[in-house]
C-alpha cells in the first residue's frame, strides 16, 4: 500500500480539483487500488461490495469541498469499511433506516423474545470491544412506555457498531483483511437479526 495517508493530509489541506487532478495517479495507486484488492479478497464470503465515489454531493451541503477525505465501501452480507489519513474502520448494523424500517425495528426490539435476542448481540459486540452509536432521540417513541426495559434500544434511529485502528505497518499487510473479516463475522447475527426483523 502506497502512501494514502500523505494523499489525503494533502487533501484535506487542499480540497480542490487542481490538487485531485494533479494527484490522481498517487489516488488510484495507493487509495482506490488497495481498497479494490481488499474488497476482491472479501467478497467471496461477503459478496460484491460497493465503492464509494471521490466526489462530494454538494448540491444541499454547507460545506462546498468538492472531494470526500477518505474512501469508503459496503457490502450486502458484510458491512462497511474506510480508510482515511488516520487509519482504518470496520463496521456493521443499520444506518439511516426508512420509516417503514424503523417501525418494524422498534417492534422486533419492543417484543420479549425478538428484543431480548438483539439486546444480547448488541451487548455481545461491546464486549468485543466495538462502539455503538448513542440513542438519537431523548424520549422512548409511542406507544412504547419511558420505563420499557429496552428503551435505549428503542431510542435509537439507526444501530451502528464499530471498530477503528490507527495507521500502523500492518495496514499494508494481510491483517487489513483480516481485521475487517472478524468485524464483519462478528456482526453476522446481528445482521441476521435485521434480515429477520426489519428488511422488508
Amino acid at each position: 500500500m502506497g502512501d494514502f495517508r500523505g494523499f489525503f493530509l494533502g487533501l484535506k489541506a487542499n480540497n480542490t480539483k487542481a490538487y485531485f487532478q494533479a494527484h490522481r495517479r498517487q489516488y488510484e495507486e495507493a487509495v482506490k487500488g488497495p481498497m479494490i484488492a481488499l474488497l476482491a479478497e472479501l467478497e467471496p464470503e461477503f459478496g460484491p461490495a460497493r465503492l464509494s465515489r471521490p466526489n462530494r454531493d454538494i448540491r444541499f451541503a454547507a460545506d462546498k469541498s468538492p472531494y470526500k477525505t477518505n474512501i469508503y465501501a459496503s457490502a450486502p452480507d458484510g458491512g462497511y469499511v474506510a480508510l482515511d489519513a488516520a487509519g482504518l474502520t470496520a463496521a456493521g448494523g443499520r444506518y439511516l433506516m426508512d420509516p417503514a424500517q424503523l417501525a418494524r425495528y422498534r417492534a422486533g426490539v419492543a417484543a420479549d423474545s425478538s428484543g431480548k435476542k438483539v439486546e444480547a448481540l448488541v451487548a455481545a459486540l461491546r464486549d468485543k470491544g466495538y462502539e455503538i452509536n448513542e440513542p438519537e432521540l431523548k424520549r422512548v417513541p409511542p406507544p412504547h412506555g419511558q420505563d420499557h426495559p429496552r428503551g435505549g434500544l428503542l431510542r435509537l434511529k439507526q444501530l451502528i457498531y464499530w471498530r477503528q485502528w490507527p495507521v500502523g505497518p500492518w495496514i499494508a499487510t494481510a491483517e487489513a483483511f483480516e481485521r475487517v473479516r472478524e468485524a464483519w463475522r462478528d456482526g453476522a447475527a446481528l445482521n441476521a437479526w435485521f434480515a429477520k426483523h426489519v428488511d422488508a
